[in-house]
Formats: C-alpha cells, structure tokens, sequence
C-alpha cells in the first residue's frame, strides 16, 4: 500500500509540477498605459545592422526592443512577424532593435550571431549583449520578449513568448497614431 501511495503522490507532484511549467511558458502580455521609462541599451558588445544607438536619440519614435537569441526556436517562430512589422511600419516611424542576448556560450560569438542574422534576413538593428546588461536593465526572463517605448520614452506594453501578434501590431498601429 505505502508504495501505491508514493507513486500517487509523485505522480500527483509531477502533474502539479507540468501543469506550472506548461503555464510559465505560455504567451503573456501586459499592456501599459503609462510605463516606466525604458532603460538606455547598456553593455552592448557589437551592434550589427547599424552604428551605436541610444533610446534618446529615437525619442519621438516607436521603438519595438526584441530580446531574442538565434537559437532558439520560440524566437525563430516570431521572427516573421518582426520582420513584416519592421517593414511595413519603419517609414511610419516604428524602430526595431532586437537585443541578442546570448543563451548559450557559442551564441557569444560575433561571427555566428552576424551568420544569423544574414541567414534570417534581418536588416534592422541588433544589439549584441552578451553580458546581458540591457537584459538586466529590463529586468527581463525571457526568449523572446517584447518591450515596446512610446514616443516619450515610455515601455507602455511587453509581451513574452509566442503568439497574440495581433495584439501587439495593434498597439504598434496606435502608438504610431499617437502625437509625440
């Protein structure tokens, strides 16, 4: 008898223990009327795609912040989206920055993160920090992650994981709608 009932109770554990993991990994999004400032891009190794930016300099802009990693495949599945709003929306006044933010040493690599980049077709700027600097600064958990900055400097939205794309093109839309 004990030994059905620790079986029950790890299988109980485990159920409890998949049901948590399963949730932490879904899509979440957090919409923000009036945000934190968005922290400056610190501790940037390289950034690729363009010369050194800085969040001051795009003020009067929408400014979409993409922690994202080549590896990772939950990265990967949301690239088309902001490739296509980079797209259609740079000429509107909509920034993309994506943040590689290294999971695994050889994501370090400069050589290999530009690889990637050529390989996925990204043209908008990606900041390379490897010492996860701008990560900390954003306080951020997650591959990938987006932050978005109003025109004044603001995070007024966040979403992690995949999914509610049109969510997030939306408030990019709105946003852009908005007078500085």
């Amino acid at each position: 008898m004990n030994a059905r009932l620790r079986t029950f109770a790890l299988a109980a554990a485990f159920s409890a223990f998949a049901a948590t993991a399963a949730t932490s990994t879904a899509a979440i999004a957090a919409p923000l009327e009036n945000g934190p400032p968005a922290p400056e891009f610190t501790g940037i190794t390289q950034w690729l795609n363009s010369e050194p930016l800085k969040l001051q300099q795009l003020r009067g802009k929408v400014v979409l912040v993409d922690f994202w990693t080549y590896s990772c495949i939950n990265c990967a599945n949301t690239l088309p989206y902001v490739k296509s709003w980079n797209q259609k929306y740079k000429d509107q006044g909509l920034t993309v920055i994506g943040v590689h933010t290294p999971e695994y040493p050889f994501e370090r690599d400069t050589g290999n993160v530009k690889t990637a980049i050529k390989r996925l077709g990204i043209s908008y700027p990606v900041a390379q920090d490897n010492q996860y600097a701008t990560w900390n600064a954003y306080n951020n958990q997650y591959w990938p992650a987006f932050y978005l900055i109003d025109k004044k400097g603001q995070i007024v939205y966040s979403h992690f994981g995949e999914g509610d794309y049109a969510q997030t093109e939306a408030k990019i839309q709105a946003l852009l709608a908005q007078k500085s």
